[in-house]
């Protein structure tokens, strides 16, 4: 179901200028011909240097053919060693399956997506894979005269139309009590990674900051929002010091409309220790003022 992404990506990313260099061509040639002979190799394994001035986020050579060949399905991450990605060759990895022509792919994922959704709009429905556009999405939606249009309360309040599954409101019945325990979510997590929606559903502003020059973060390069039942109340940057078993806390950022009585900070303090014990590590280091 994947293959129409793996074509419009590998499209995509090869109009760029530099992947219709000569070099380009060459260092994929390379590295196609060593996996295809050595087995799966990390990034470790070739040695391109960049070219022209270093500026931040620039990748040499083997690193942006990698990327190509990835996003195209040429390559797939086969396995990690200490968080490291080895890459193989797609045909190793993908199993043998029968070709679908594009609109059958296109029905899967609208399906897929809606189906874990629950309620969207139809621009959520299409960040959901990021595999197809708005015209794509809004002619597939016209064959769906199944989901139901409903009405979704803001965090401001406000009411907005949405599409949702038939059997929403069996959902809403079948699903589980929402804890009251504070969680710190990763920043990839599902339930956040569509910016747009959080807004709007949790009046949780949050961007992912690590791929973002220094000076222009708003926040820090992994802040870990806070979640507390089904509210955000703050976000936290911790880093890990493996050689000395401490978790240190950087920084902290309560949300302005949330009082941090002690029950809170106590829930804070548990989930921290959760977390430590989750990374191995047995010490935790407040270097910003506790809440």
């Amino acid at each position: 179901m994947w293959q129409r992404q793996f074509r419009r990506l590998g499209e995509k990313v090869g109009r760029h200028e530099w992947y219709q260099s000569g070099l380009a061509k060459s260092a994929i040639r390379e590295i196609r011909a060593r996996i295809a002979t050595e087995g799966a190799l990390s990034t470790h394994a070739f040695d391109t240097k960049i070219e022209g001035a270093r500026e931040m986020w620039a990748r040499p050579p083997h690193k942006k053919a990698l990327d190509q060949m990835w996003y195209a399905g040429d390559l797939a991450t086969c396995h990690r060693e200490n968080f490291v990605k080895f890459y193989d060759l797609g045909e190793r990895i993908f199993p043998t399956c029968d070709a679908l022509d594009d609109a059958e792919q296109l029905d899967w994922l609208g399906s897929a997506a809606i189906a874990r959704l629950g309620f969207a709009t139809p621009g959520e429905i299409q960040r959901f894979w990021g595999a197809s556009d708005a015209v794509e999405t809004r002619k597939w939606l016209t064959g769906q005269q199944h989901l139901q249009q409903v009405s979704v309360q803001s965090a401001d309040g406000g009411y907005s139309t949405a599409l949702a599954v038939p059997d929403l409101e069996d959902r809403i019945k079948a699903a589980q009590s929402i804890t009251s325990r504070l969680r710190i979510l990763n920043p990839f997590d599902p339930a956040i990674r569509d910016r747009n929606r959080l807004a709007r559903l949790f009046g949780f502003e949050y961007r992912n900051e690590m791929f973002v020059p220094e000076a222009k973060r708003i926040w820090g390069y992994y802040v870990y929002p806070l979640l507390e039942g089904d509210r955000f109340v703050g976000r936290i940057e911790i880093k890990a010091r493996r050689e000395t078993g401490q978790m240190t806390v950087h920084r902290f950022w309560p949300e302005s409309t949330v009082r941090w009585h002690n029950a809170r900070k106590d829930k804070l303090e548990a989930e921290l220790a959760r977390f430590a014990r989750l990374a191995g590590l047995q010490q935790i280091i407040w270097q910003c003022t506790p809440p």
